[in-house]
């Protein structure tokens, strides 16, 4: 008893034509990537503004580090958009700087605006 030859599991495709050359990529104007470039591309790449909400962004930060040992020294940094960078170490001086900071949101000039202020 003889099996039957089995069928060849892979059939390779018969050339019935000569090799051609490699075609050249279509010309470009040099002053952008073809439009198949990066098609795959991250989603989120292609946002151009996160802002969504009400419209509102954060202009000044408060950060207070208060230790949970009553007799470690707490630290506070308040920032602003506008440039004002202020640090304080203790525990009265943290207090003063969060006063400051609370005051300044009615001082800071970004959130405030100047127009019209010194018109004649």
């Amino acid at each position: 008893m003889t099996r039957a030859p089995h069928p060849p599991i892979k059939s390779l495709p018969t050339a019935t034509e000569q090799p051609r050359p490699a075609e050249p990529a279509p010309a470009s104007d040099g002053r952008r990537a073809p439009k198949d470039v990066g098609r795959q591309a991250v989603p989120s790449a292609l946002r151009s503004d996160r802002q969504q909400g009400d419209g509102r962004y954060p202009v000044a930060w408060l950060h207070v580090t208060a230790p949970p040992d009553w007799r470690a020294t707490p630290t506070a940094t308040s920032k602003c958009a506008c440039g004002r960078d202020r640090r304080a170490v203790g525990r009265r001086r943290v207090l003063a700087l969060i006063a400051d900071h609370e005051a300044h949101k009615t001082a800071c000039p970004l959130r405030t605006p100047q127009d019209g202020r010194n018109a004649a």
